[in-house]
C-alpha cells in the first residue's frame, strides 16, 4: 500500500501523540502532591491546603508536602527536576518571580523550566508590629526606629523572598532603621514576632489576620491602594501617603515544563474548579483572598509581567541578595 508524503505524516504525529493522550486518560494514576518550599503557617502553605482539599475531591489523593531551604529554591528545584507527568506540581508564588532576578545563581528559568498551570488567588501584604513596639501609627513606627537605630529587627521567609522584598521596598521608602533576620518561611516568622524575637514582619494578610483578630500583633499598614474588607480598620498604603507600596501577594500552581499538555489542561480544569468552588470561595473570603482563576496563558503572561516589575523594582532600589 502505498502513502502519500501527507499521509505519512499524518499517520507519524498520530503515533506520536497517542501514548500522551493515553497518559492523559490514565492521569492520575497515584497521589498528586503540591510542593510549597516554605514552612507550614504561611499564606502559600495556608492556600495550598485549602485549594489541596478541593481538588482531591476531584482527582483523588492530594497532600502538600513542605519543601524548605535556600529561601524556596529547595522545594522549587524538586519540581523543576522532578518527573513531568503531572504528579508533582508547585505552588508558585510572587517570591518566585521575584528569585528571577534577584538570584543570579538560580539553576533554572521560571519561565522556561515551569508551565504555568493557573493563578489561585492573590491578597495584600500587611506590616505588623509586636504589640511591645511603642508604636500605633507608620508614622511613629518609622520615627521610632530612626530614633532608635539597630534596636528593631524584622523577620521574613528568607532572603529573597517576598517578606524580604517587601519591607526593603518599605525602607527604602520610609529611611526606616531595621535589621533582618531571615527564617524559613513566613509561618516561623510570626511565631517570634508574636514572642518578641523579632519585632516586625510584612505579611500576607492570611498568614498574620488571626494574630491581629487576637491582639497579638498590632497591624500598622495594608500594602494596597485601598482598605481590606477583613481589615477595614488599617490604612492603606495610599492613606499613609506610600502609594508606591501597592504589593499584592499572589499563589498559583505549576507543573514541570515537559509536562504533556493534555494533562496540564485535566489539572487547569480541575484546579480552576477547585478555586471556583463554594467552600473554598467561603474560605477565600474569609481570609481576604481574592480569587483569580485565570487560563494557563494567562498565568503565563502574569509571570511575566511579574518578573519584570520586580526586576525593576530591585534595580531601583538597589536591593541585592546579600
Amino acid at each position: 500500500m502505498n502513502l502519500t508524503k501527507r499521509q505519512f505524516l499524518a499517520a507519524g504525529l498520530g503515533c506520536l501523540a497517542a501514548p500522551r493522550i493515553a497518559a492523559a486518560q490514565s492521569f492520575p494514576s497515584k497521589t498528586i502532591s503540591i510542593v510549597v518550599p516554605y514552612a507550614p503557617g504561611g499564606t502559600t502553605d495556608i492556600l495550598a491546603r485549602i485549594v489541596g482539599q478541593e481538588l482531591s475531591t476531584r482527582l483523588g489523593t492530594t497532600v502538600v508536602e513542605n519543601k524548605t531551604g535556600g529561601a524556596g529554591v529547595v522545594g522549587w528545584v524538586s519540581v523543576v527536576k522532578g518527573q513531568p507527568d503531572g504528579h508533582t506540581l508547585l505552588t508558585t508564588e510572587m517570591s518566585l518571580s521575584i528569585a528571577a532576578s534577584l538570584n543570579p545563581n538560580l539553576s533554572f528559568d521560571p519561565q522556561k523550566d515551569l508551565t504555568q498551570i493557573i493563578t489561585a488567588a492573590s491578597v495584600p501584604h500587611v506590616l505588623v508590629v509586636n504589640p511591645q513596639v511603642p508604636a500605633k501609627t507608620l508614622q511613629e513606627f518609622i520615627a521610632y526606629t530612626k530614633a532608635n537605630p539597630g534596636k528593631l529587627f524584622y523577620g521574613s521567609g528568607g532572603i529573597g523572598t517576598n517578606t524580604h522584598l517587601s519591607f526593603e521596598l518599605l525602607k527604602s521608602q520610609t529611611g526606616a532603621d531595621v535589621g533582618h533576620v531571615p527564617y524559613r518561611g513566613a509561618g516561623a516568622v510570626v511565631k517570634d514576632v508574636v514572642a518578641g524575637h523579632v519585632q516586625g514582619l510584612v505579611g500576607a494578610v492570611p498568614t498574620v489576620l488571626e494574630f491581629i483578630r487576637s491582639g497579638q500583633l498590632r497591624p500598622l499598614m495594608l500594602t494596597a491602594l485601598e482598605r481590606s474588607k477583613v481589615l477595614p480598620d488599617v490604612p492603606s498604603a495610599k492613606d499613609v501617603g506610600l502609594p508606591q507600596m501597592d504589593v499584592s501577594f499572589w499563589v498559583g500552581f505549576a507543573a514541570p515544563a515537559a509536562t504533556p499538555a493534555p494533562i496540564v489542561e485535566r489539572l487547569h480544569g480541575a484546579f480552576l474548579d477547585s478555586v471556583k468552588a463554594p467552600a473554598v470561595s467561603a474560605k477565600f473570603a474569609e481570609l481576604g483572598f481574592d480569587p483569580a482563576g485565570n487560563s494557563s496563558a494567562e498565568a503565563r503572561d502574569f509571570m511575566r509581567r511579574e518578573i519584570e516589575r520586580w526586576a525593576s523594582v530591585i534595580k531601583a532600589a538597589k536591593i541585592t541578595a546579600n
